[in-house]
């Protein structure tokens, strides 16, 4: 379920456009290379005998266009968000002082990155799911995931917690969201929790990444880990 980061959109007028305007340009170079080189007799004639540019114009309009597509791309590349996460025991997070574990994420590059979309997926343990808890098939809102857990039995913001992160939330560069944290009791329950994660940088295009909160989980925690950095 877990995925790397991919770009599941591109914004239409910063990439398609830049694209058509490619090819236009190339078509025109062609079509003038190959006029330029017909007979006499040819050229009176319609279509080539329609002018739209010359060599060296249509040269120059086929360069400018290749080095904004080229700097088009290589701008997106150099703002992408960098999407990554971690986790580990922590005593601040549950009520009571109790241990749990908390998954952040973390925007490694250098631009902000603004959330579109978060959904989740829930999967229970073995014994959990013998005990006629369904697990998720399906992509749901927070609200949906967090009454899920409920069902068995659990208590949220006290055994267990899902960040509602909402759309237009900010990610900026080289800072950490808190996604959610579970207790000990919660991870007996729980196997799994996939969340999807949809941002748009800067030119507009859409990134995705698949994580799963609890991968790695120390599930009997008995003292907090170490910050990260």
């Amino acid at each position: 379920m877990e995925t790397a980061q991919r770009v599941v959109r591109r914004n239409g007028l910063f990439s398609r456009l830049v694209l058509v305007l490619v090819g236009a340009s190339v078509l025109l170079l062609c079509y003038s290379v190959l006029r330029e080189n017909l007979p006499d007799r040819l050229t009176v004639n319609w279509p080539w005998k329609l002018r739209l540019l010359d060599i060296q114009s249509a040269t120059t309009a086929t360069i400018a266009t290749v080095g904004a597509s080229l700097a088009r791309a290589q701008y997106a590349r150099a703002i992408r968000p960098a999407l990554g996460y971690f986790g580990r025991a922590m005593a601040e997070l549950a009520p009571g002082e109790r241990l749990a574990w908390g998954c952040h994420m973390i925007n490694g590059a250098q631009d902000v990155a603004i959330v579109q979309e978060m959904s989740y997926q829930v999967r229970f343990t073995e014994s959990a799911s013998q005990e006629n808890s369904r697990n998720g098939t399906e992509w749901v809102d927070v609200h949906t995931a967090a009454a899920t857990i409920e069902s068995r039995g659990l208590e949220h913001r006290e055994d267990f917690r899902l960040d509602f992160v909402g759309p237009g939330r900010p990610l900026p560069a080289q800072g950490l969201m808190l996604l959610s944290w579970f207790t000990e009791r919660a991870m007996r329950e729980v196997e799994s929790v996939f969340v999807r994660v949809r941002v748009v940088d800067r030119v507009g295009d859409t990134h995705e990444r698949c994580i799963n909160l609890l991968k790695g989980a120390n599930r009997t925690p008995r003292h907090p880990d170490a910050p990260p950095f």
